[in-house]
C-alpha cells in the first residue's frame, strides 16, 4: 500500500502491546473533571470579553452555535474513542480510518493545538494573577508580567505558572488527576457566585442592538478574485464563534487518556458528553448574566472581563474572588492539555513517526521526556506571544482535528458498519456533517494571518513527513501488518 494511504489495523491497535505502559487509574468522575477543567477556562473567564467586542450581545448565538459544532464533535470522539481505546485521539482515529498521511497533518495540527492552548491559558492565568496580585499588594514590574508585544520582555506569570503544573504531572497520572477534582469544584464554585451576583443585575437593554456588527461570513480567499472585493469578515457572529469556538473544546483531551481507563467502554463516553452538557449549560448562563449585567462595551476589551463586571456591580470583594479562583483554577486547562499533548506524542512516538525515544514512560507511568519538552515550547510562546493570536492559531489545529474525526466516524460507520460499538452516536451521519462543515465554517471565518499560518505550519510538517517519518514508521517498515 502507498505510504500515504497505509493504515494501521484496529485489532492491531487495541491489542496488547510490549512497549512502555500508562497506568489504569481513572474513572469518568476523573474524565469529567479533566474534560470540564479543560473547557471551563480563559475562554469564559477571558475570551467572552473578545467575542463580545466581536459579536456585540449576539455573542450569545457564537456560543451556541460553538456549542452545537462541540457537541457534534464530542458524540464523534464519544463513539470512536470507545472503539479504540488508546493513546492518540484524533491523531489515533485518523490513522486507522484515513491512512497515515492524513494521520500525520491531524497529528501535527494537534500538537500546534495542545501546545497554544495551554500557551494562551497561561497568558489569560497571568491576565487574572496580576491583579490579583495587585489587590492583595505585590505590585509587578511591566517588563515582567507581559511580552514584547504590550510592552514588556516577557510574561513571567505565565511561564512561572506552566512550570508548576509540568511538576504536577511528573508526580503521576492519579495525583494529578485528583488535584484536578479539587479545582474544578473550585472554578464552577467562583462562576456560580458571578450569575447569582449579576443575574439580578439583569438589563434586557443591554441586548440592544443584538447584532451591531452583523452575521458575518466566512473568509474565503477565492471570493475576492470572484467578486472583486476583499472578502474579510473581522467582526460578526461568525468571527466571534470562530474565536469562542477555544471556548468549548477540550472534550477531546479526555480521548487521550482512553489508554489509563479503567472501564473506557463506559467511562470515556460519560466523560466526553457529559463535559460538554455541563459546560454548554454553564457558559450560556454566564454569557446571559454578563451581557445583562453590564453594556457590551464596558468589558469588551478587559483581559478579566468577569471580575471587572462584578467591581462596576459594586462587588469588589466578589470581583476578587472570581479573580482568586481564576488564579487558583484555571491551572486545570494547563494539566488537561498539557496532559494530552505528552499522550499525542507517546502515541506518534509509538507509531515511529517521531522519534521513538521520546516514548519513554517513567516508573510513575508518566511520559516525562515529552511532557517536559511540551512544557519548555509553550513556556516560551506564553512568555512572548498575545492571546488572541495564541486562540486563534489554536482553533486552527482543532478544526482540522475535529473535522477528520468528523469524517472518520462517517467513513467507519460505511466501511464496517458490523464492528461493535460501546457507544454509537446518534444520527451519525448528521453529526457527522454539522461537525465537518461547521469546522470548514469556522476556519474560514478566522483571520487569514490564522489561516496562512496554520497552512505554513502543516507545510513544514509535510517536510518533516516526507523527509523522515514516512520511512520510520512502524508500517513502513513492516513491524505491523497493515488494517
Amino acid at each position: 500500500m502507498a505510504f500515504w494511504n497505509r493504515r494501521r489495523s484496529i485489532d492491531a491497535m487495541t491489542a496488547p502491546h510490549s512497549g512502555p505502559a500508562l497506568k489504569k487509574t481513572l474513572g469518568w468522575p476523573h474524565l469529567m473533571a479533566l474534560g470540564v477543567g479543560a473547557i471551563v477556562g480563559t475562554g469564559i473567564l477571558t475570551l467572552i470579553g473578545v467575542g463580545a467586542g466581536l459579536a456585540g450581545p449576539a455573542v450569545m448565538v457564537s456560543f451556541a452555535m460553538a456549542g452545537l459544532v462541540c457537541a457534534c464533535a464530542a458524540l464523534a470522539y464519544a463513539e470512536l474513542s470507545t472503539m479504540m481505546p488508546t493513546a492518540g485521539s484524533a491523531y489515533t482515529y485518523s490513522y486507522a480510518v484515513l491512512g497515515e498521511l492524513i494521520a500525520w497533518i491531524v497529528g501535527w495540527s494537534l500538537i500546534l493545538e495542545y501546545s497554544l492552548v495551554v500557551s494562551a491559558v497561561a497568558v489569560g492565568w497571568a491576565g487574572y494573577a496580576t491583579p490579583f496580585l495587585h489587590g492583595i499588594g505585590i505590585d509587578l514590574p511591566l517588563a515582567l508580567t507581559a511580552g514584547p508585544h504590550a510592552g514588556g520582555i516577557i510574561n513571567l506569570p505565565a511561564v512561572f505558572i506552566i512550570g508548576v503544573v509540568t511538576g504536577l504531572l511528573l508526580l503521576g497520572t492519579r495525583e494529578s488527576a485528583t488535584v484536578n477534582v479539587v479545582l474544578v469544584l473550585i472554578k464552577i464554585a467562583a462562576l456560580a457566585v458571578f450569575v447569582f451576583i449579576a443575574l439580578p443585575m439583569f438589563d434586557a437593554s443591554h441586548f440592544q442592538p443584538f447584532m451591531p456588527n452583523g452575521f458575518g461570513s466566512p473568509q474565503l480567499p477565492f471570493m475576492e478574485q470572484i467578486t472583486g472585493h476583499p472578502a474579510v469578515a473581522q467582526t460578526g457572529v461568525m468571527a466571534a464563534a470562530a474565536i469562542i469556538f477555544f471556548a468549548f473544546y477540550g472534550f477531546d483531551a479526555i480521548s487521550t487518556a482512553a489508554e489509563e481507563t479503567k472501564k473506557p467502554e463506559r467511562d470515556l463516553a460519560i466523560g466526553i458528553v457529559g463535559s460538554m452538557l455541563v459546560c454548554t449549560a454553564l457558559y450560556l448562563l454566564v454569557a446571559a448574566a454578563a451581557i445583562g449585567a453590564r453594556p457590551v462595551s464596558e468589558f469588551a476589551s478587559s483581559t478579566e472581563p468577569l471580575s471587572l463586571i462584578l467591581r462596576e456591580l459594586g462587588s469588589p470583594w466578589a470581583a476578587q474572588v472570581v479573580a482568586g479562583a481564576a488564579v487558583i483554577a484555571l491551572p486545570t486547562v494547563l494539566l488537561a492539555f498539557l496532559f494530552g499533548q505528552s499522550r499525542i506524542f507517546l502515541g506518534m512516538a509509538r507509531d515511529g513517526l517521531l522519534p521513538r525515544r521520546l516514548a519513554h514512560v517513567s516508573v510513575r507511568g508518566v511520559p516525562a521526556v515529552v511532557t517536559v519538552f511540551t512544557a519548555v515550547v509553550v513556556a516560551v510562546l506564553a512568555g512572548l506571544l498575545p492571546l488572541d493570536e495564541l486562540a486563534s492559531l489554536a482553533n486552527a489545529g482543532t478544526l482540522c482535528a475535529f473535522a477528520a474525526v468528523g469524517v472518520c466516524l462517517m467513513v467507519l460507520r460505511v466501511r464496517d458498519p458490523g464492528r461493535k460499538r460501546m457507544f454509537r452516536a446518534p444520527l451519525w451521519w448528521l453529526v457527522g456533517t454539522i461537525t465537518i462543515v461547521g469546522c470548514l465554517l469556522f476556519f474560514f471565518s478566522l483571520r487569514p494571518f490564522t489561516q496562512t499560518a496554520f497552512f505554513i505550519w502543516n507545510g513544514i510538517g509535510l517536510v518533516i513527513y516526507l523527509a523522515w517519518s514516512a520511512w520510520n514508521s512502524r508500517l513502513a517498515k513492516g513491524e505491523e501488518a497493515e488494517g
